[in-house]
């Protein structure tokens, strides 16, 4: 199963930028790289929704020359899977990294509290520990410094999915801040039901925190690549 280009989806408060270092990785090995500026988050738009995210991901899909894999990251991993189902056909793969997708009916990313119509970066305090270990002073300064409020119709929306077809379009999890064996036993458990029910799921170890596009990009484009 072949894919033509790959599409990256940042998480919550990221524009497209963030994934420079793992773009400029991946051109070098030869493969077309689309980061996708989400409405909301990279554009002034505080007026955006998620069904607007929604879709500039299926334009990127449908303005690409084949197949694409779709690489979400953290709450974006949903927006991902969202796109895989309203276009099964031209997702040869979707990859998730440091998140899971989340149910029909669910909230996108409800979160944090909303101020002033957007949810704001809340701080440092909700991601010590793992999430945040190897991101130094600097780099913290640097992301809050950088960090794009949520518009509230973004954090808010509601997650739709209707097409059981996106269960047999391959999934890769990369596990960043936590283990694929702290994976698999979610996924047994029932923790994480989209991916329960996929029919091909690969786990991926990265050593890294919850952005590893920022601290590992080369080791996570070399995945991306492998993918």
């Amino acid at each position: 199963m072949t894919a033509e280009q790959i599409v990256l989806l940042g998480g919550l408060w990221l524009d497209a930028s963030v994934w420079s270092g793992v773009v400029s990785e991946l051109e070098r090995r030869g493969r077309r790289t689309v980061p996708v500026t989400l409405p909301g988050q990279g554009d002034g738009n505080l007026s955006a929704t998620l069904a607007d995210q929604v879709t500039a991901v299926l334009a990127a899909l449908d303005e690409g020359p084949g197949r694409s894999v779709v690489v979400g990251h953290s709450a974006a991993c949903t927006l991902a899977w969202m796109a895989a189902d309203a276009r099964p056909d031209r997702v040869a793969k979707v990859v998730l990294i440091g998140g899971s997708p989340s149910c029909d009916g669910q909230p996108y990313a409800s979160f944090f509290d909303i101020t002033d119509g957007a949810m704001p970066f809340p701080g440092w305090h909700p991601f010590e520990g793992a999430d945040a270990a190897d991101l130094d002073e600097q780099a913290r300064r640097e992301f809050e410094a950088a960090a794009i409020p949520v518009p509230q119709g973004v954090a808010r929306g509601v997650v739709r999915l209707k097409d059981e077809r996106r269960f047999d379009i391959p999934v890769v999890l990369v596990c960043p801040e936590f283990t694929p064996a702290e994976a698999r036993g979610w996924i047994a458990a029932g923790d994480l039901p989209e991916l329960a029910r996929a029919k091909h799921v690969d786990l991926v170890d990265l050593d890294s925190g919850h952005w590893p596009m920022i601290t590992r990009p080369t080791e996570l484009a070399r995945i991306l690549a492998a993918v």
